[in-house]
């Protein structure tokens, strides 16, 4: 063997080193860490050192020994506006690794920091075991999104530490590119909304829209409404405890059915006319999806989708909410087009009994409330098995569209994701690492790279940071845990 590999040596003028600070490389030791790799690597290369070094080392992450990785700290910054609140988790370890991750649009930053005692010196490539310790403090809605953000973090530091992207570890990919469907904030003016659509969406390569055309829209048209005036849901969101205005009761914190808000002929006839001009102004070769539509009970719900069953609707999302399984099945068993719902779910098992109910017609987890990557997957992999799809709802920064997108990659059903940010000026500076555009003419392609793909931008991420918050400040304050947290005995 000795003589063999005598026969690849090189005479020292030949040896072109690398550039410093690396040392040149030894030939007799490389081959002999080699053997016979390096062996067929020098008849490779032709004995080219240089080559054959760089060759062996370029998939080799010098930076990580995955089995002594461990979780030294967790910080938090919230960016605002990209399009709503997001609070970006950074999670660092003792070998110089960082992972990111995001708290879900709307949710406090309180939901990732409680977690860190829970984390600190654990080894992040251990998703599934610290997912299961942090689970418990995860809810339905936004309740879930720091345990959510805390999964993207771990499986995007263990996709550095083996030097693998987050889709290879969840079983590889269906798919290179990820279809987006573009959510267009409403204009209560039908001929400007279809034309913004058209110019502002379909023009611009999207090939999956979504818009909004809820009971807001008849909200200063009268006879369009029976029992409306008594709430205050033209500023649900801006106005949660009814403060502007003395009423029944909180709209945006009333179930549907007991708004008893009703949509009259004349309503119906409105919206009929508004989905009519958006569907001549786009056509019909690209699918259209309807948000959800206001809080009113299943009645009104079964009128309004039979009165737009004509425009061939993609889906129509969260007519009720998502826990009325029996009155789900009634709205999906009446209507044709499709019926969706599941943006606020927390793990499988809510989603399974929809699904087993023959409830909906589509599931659309946020993978920022559902449970994370891996969760989601499993989410998917189940309706995929009852065949029913899979949209996922997302409305956030670039780190949680990454982490979203790996999972759409790895999962047989998924048909489009959602993208709440496209008139978010800066919005694709916040990371980088990734090819630009980010979303190109209505896609995104999987990224190769380790983990979630992306670094953060931080000069770019800063100038989104939420007025009055400090970037990455430390959190010592939640270092210890001090509750005992099992939850059997």
């Amino acid at each position: 063997m000795k003589n063999i590999l005598d026969r690849f040596k090189l005479p020292a003028s030949k040896i072109v080193s690398p550039p410093a600070p690396h040392p040149a490389p030894d030939r007799r030791d490389f081959l002999k860490k080699t053997a016979l790799g390096g062996l067929s690597l020098g008849m490779l290369f032709n004995n080219d050192v240089a080559a054959e070094t760089e060759f062996i080392s370029q998939k080799v992450n010098r930076s990580s020994k995955p089995s002594d990785l461990k979780i030294t700290d967790l910080r938090v910054a919230v960016l605002q506006g990209v399009p709503f609140g997001s609070p970006i988790i950074r999670i660092d370890t003792n070998q110089g690794l960082v992972g990111w991750g995001e708290v879900r649009d709307g949710a406090s930053a309180k939901y990732a920091l409680m977690l860190k005692s829970r984390l600190l010196g654990k080894n992040p490539c251990n998703v599934e075991q610290l997912f299961k310790v942090i689970k418990p403090f995860g809810n339905h809605g936004r309740a879930a999104g720091g345990v959510c953000g805390v999964e993207m973090a771990l499986w995007d530091l263990a996709g550095k530490a083996f030097n693998v992207p987050v889709y290879q570890m969840l079983g590889g990919k269906y798919r290179d590119e990820i279809r987006i469907y573009a959510d267009t904030p409403e204009v209560s003016n039908a001929a400007e909304f279809a034309k913004k659509m058209k110019e502002e969406r379909l023009d611009k390569g999207f090939t999956f829209l979504k818009m909004d055309f809820g009971i807001q829209l008849l909200a200063n048209t009268p006879g369009t409404l029976v029992g409306a005036n008594v709430w205050n849901f033209r500023n649900q969101w801006s106005d949660p405890q009814n403060k502007v205005k003395k009423v029944v009761g909180s709209y945006a914190n009333t179930k549907h059915p007991f708004t008893r808000i009703q949509i009259t002929d004349k309503g119906l006839d409105m919206i009929a006319e508004y989905v009519d001009q958006v569907r001549s102004a786009i056509g019909y070769d690209v699918p259209l999806a309807a948000d959800h539509f206001g809080h009113f009970d299943i009645n009104t719900a079964i009128r309004l989708g039979n009165k737009i069953e004509k425009y061939q609707l993609a889906w129509l999302e969260d007519l009720v909410p998502w826990f009325y399984t029996d009155q789900w099945k009634q709205i999906s068993d009446a209507l044709e087009t499709p019926t969706l719902t599941g943006e606020d779910i927390f793990l499988k098992e809510e989603f399974m009994k929809l699904i087993d109910a023959k409830a909906i017609d589509m599931i659309h987890p946020d993978l920022a409330s559902s449970g994370g990557i891996l969760e989601t997957k499993k989410i998917g992999d189940y309706a995929e098995e009852h065949g029913i799809p899979m949209a996922m709802h997302f409305a956030g920064s670039p780190i949680c569209m990454m982490a979203n997108i790996h999972c759409a990659a790895a999962t047989e059903n998924f048909v489009a994701l959602e993208h709440h940010g496209v008139d978010v000026q800066g919005w694709e500076d916040i990371v980088t690492g990734i090819e630009k555009p980010i979303v190109n003419q209505g896609f995104v392609r999987v990224p190769d790279k380790p983990g979630l793909g992306v670094e953060l931008n931080e000069e770019a991420a800063k100038k989104f940071l939420r007025k009055g918050e400090q970037w990455f400040a430390p959190t010592t304050d939640w270092d210890k845990a001090d509750s005992h947290d099992r939850t059997w005995s």
